[in-house]
């Protein structure tokens, strides 16, 4: 039996914590029974609406000092909004560490598209661990900006500090490095990571279709996928020093299926360009080329129109409550199920088969591989 809902810090109210947080609104209101667009009704005793925010951390002018339920509305925030009546939280956005979780090139653009910088004093990481503290935080959410690198360790060393579960939603690689692991595993933390999967994206169809040639013998050449969209994250990613580590998490969850690695001349996976007009939409285009029975030549090609964040939160609310499960369990470092399931660079990488069995042994209490 459970105590009390989960109780979870996120760290960059963007489009993704939108619908994160509308997410767990929308499916609180709804019947017990109706797990329409979920993966798990429950995992444990957590249903998809036994989730809190807690904490919340921002350094965007227009969310800093404002309720988490108001702040997910405000620009540049351009989700849908499925559940936009929303009570009061009770939970103010803080302000948080700026470090590199802000690109200097997206001043250039026009105020509803961008970050406004406060103009606040940043905290400390003991104001931060603080914060958590008294929120009595079980779960922190990493949804800061692609390239964060200084940013994300800076919370990370703050969600060890203040010893909770640390569920790192960008690719920024914490959970698949083995010191931060080793880190998490002595404090007798859970950590989820890294880089989030979307609930049905890009990366998990092209994975998909990828091992669907393994397995029906057909040779693959050569490959791309290419990405556009109009938020913050696209925006973000024109800036191509930051693109290092998001360009390895995608590239590698395609790779590490397929039958024989490819040249890096032979694929292209990554971010591709910033369309203001499509805001929340991701549109993805992926061509794939190869050889069927006696050499003869083939190619597919597929467009993908989702919503990206609430694609992004069906995912998150899962990893939240696996985290938070694993505490309950007294479970400690990379919990490997629900990273190698939910993420597009675990620590090991497995087939989605084996990462599907895996999560399911893992929520129904068994460990190890799949049989």
């Amino acid at each position: 039996m459970k105590n009390s809902n989960i109780k979870v810090a996120i760290v960059g109210v963007g489009n993704c914590a939108s619908s994160l947080v509308q997410g767990v609104h929308y499916y609180r209101e709804m019947a017990a029974d109706d797990g329409v667009g979920l993966m798990h009704r429950y995992i444990g005793p957590y249903g998809a609406g036994d989730i809190d925010v807690v904490a919340a951390f921002d350094i965007d002018r227009r969310k800093v000092g404002v309720d988490v339920h108001e702040a997910i509305f405000r620009p540049p925030n351009c989700t849908t909004e499925f559940f936009p009546d929303l009570p009061s939280s009770g939970t103010q956005v803080r302000m948080g560490k700026l470090l590199d979780g802000y690109s200097e090139h997206m001043a250039d653009y026009p105020e509803e598209q961008t970050f406004l910088p406060a103009d606040e004093p940043e905290p400390s990481m003991e104001d931060v661990v603080q914060s958590l503290r008294q929120a009595d935080t079980e779960v922190v959410v990493n949804y800061l900006p692609v390239g964060s690198e200084e940013a994300t360790r800076f919370y990370a060393e703050c969600a060890l500090k203040a010893g909770t579960a640390f569920v790192n939603n960008i690719p920024v690689f914490i959970a698949s490095d083995p010191l931060w692991a080793k880190r998490f595993e002595e404090a007798g933390l859970p950590i989820i990571g890294d880089d989030i999967k979307a609930q049905l994206g890009a990366t998990i169809t092209h994975r998909v279709l990828t091992e669907l040639f393994k397995k029906r013998g057909v040779k693959l050449e050569r490959t791309y996928q290419l990405n556009t969209g109009g938020n913050t994250d696209f925006l973000n990613m024109l800036n191509m020093t930051r693109l290092a580590s998001k360009k390895e998490s995608k590239t590698e969850a395609v790779q590490s299926v397929a039958a024989h690695r490819l040249d890096d001349f032979n694929i292209h996976i990554g971010p591709s360009d910033y369309v203001p007009w499509q805001k929340d939409n991701k549109v993805c285009f992926i061509r794939m080329e190869g050889k069927l029975f006696g050499n003869v030549p083939m190619n597919l090609e597929l467009r993908l129109s989702v919503e990206d964040s609430p694609n992004s939160a069906g995912v998150a609310i899962d990893a939240i409550r696996c985290a938070k499960l694993a505490m309950d369990r007294g479970e400690v470092g990379v919990l490997k199920a629900p990273s190698a399931y939910y993420c597009k660079h675990p620590m090991e990488q497995f087939s989605d088969d084996e990462a599907y069995q895996m999560v399911e042994q893992f929520i129904n209490g068994q460990g190890g591989k799949p049989n």
